[in-house]
């Protein structure tokens, strides 16, 4: 017997409009590993660009720079944006340095539990991680709470919204179902989060049967909005097996942002 699945595949464009002024945005991958760097040119060929998002990634690197330099960014919600052996993420150290963005101090902790809380359904998530540190004079909104068993002093970390998330995958079929490899980061929770999800592929089957690359499903589609097929979409970062990280390209990047002409470096980009 068939099954007929739900055709979620859309266009680049479609997919882009999906991005609201004012939206947050998650962005999936780690570091240089895996991001939807095909999205982030869809996003940047869009007339006029889209302003104001808070930018949530467990790591930001590229392509959130990317998103920095061309001016969509108002707000940061990461515990690291660089680009690892290559340094400084340029535009994001710029605009940080000189105060036109805002960034939420967040670590790995306060982003966990942030995200479980949406995923619970909680106003909060709650743990011991912070007491004992300076962190809650960078962020008011986190409060002190008593265990109500205990009586001891925990940290209650306020939830963490997400209107729009996009995941790379390796593998997807046109319902949504995706691959994603052994790094997931966290790409599985905000996919449980997010009120759009938006999976991008290096390769779009009809089914996947169980024996393709990338071993088994990570995202089933009825978590899915839209699918996008993308062949080295995640490029100059890596997408282990298919393809390296582009080290010439990242380290071009880096020099032209820091001569000043990330505007020529970013016209050439989403040509």
């Amino acid at each position: 017997m068939s099954v007929s699945l739900e055709d979620k595949r859309i266009s680049w464009a479609a997919a882009a409009a999906l991005v609201k002024d004012g939206d947050t945005l998650a962005l999936g991958g780690m570091t240089l590993y895996r991001r939807p760097v095909g999205f982030v040119r869809a996003l940047l060929q869009r007339d006029p660009f889209p302003r104001d998002l808070t930018l949530l990634c467990f790591t930001a690197g590229y392509e959130s720079d990317l998103l920095v330099g061309a001016g969509c960014i108002k707000r940061i919600r990461s515990c690291y944006f660089g680009l690892e052996i290559f340094g400084f993420a340029p535009n994001f150290t710029q605009a940080a340095q000189s105060g036109q963005i805002e960034i939420v101090e967040e670590s790995e902790a306060s982003l966990a539990l942030g995200i479980r809380a949406t995923m619970h359904g909680a106003g909060i998530g709650v743990s011991s991680a912070w007491q004992g540190t300076d962190m809650f004079r960078l962020r008011p909104d986190v409060r002190t709470v008593s265990d109500p068993y205990s009586g001891e002093p925990l940290t209650a970390f306020p939830a963490i919204p997400c209107d729009v998330a996009v995941i790379h995958a390796l593998e997807a079929d046109r319902s949504g179902n995706a691959r994603l490899n052994a790094n997931w980061g966290v790409d599985r929770e905000l996919a449980l989060i997010a009120k759009t999800l938006i999976i991008t592929a290096e390769k779009v089957v009809d089914h996947l049967d169980g024996q393709a690359v990338g071993g088994d499903v990570h995202i089933i589609g009825p978590q899915v909005q839209a699918v996008v097929e993308a062949p080295r979409g995640a490029w100059p970062t890596s997408c282990y097996p298919l393809y390296p990280l582009g080290g010439g390209e990242l380290m071009r990047y880096v020099d032209v942002c820091n001569a000043g002409h990330f505007a020529d470096y970013l016209a050439g980009f989403v040509a």
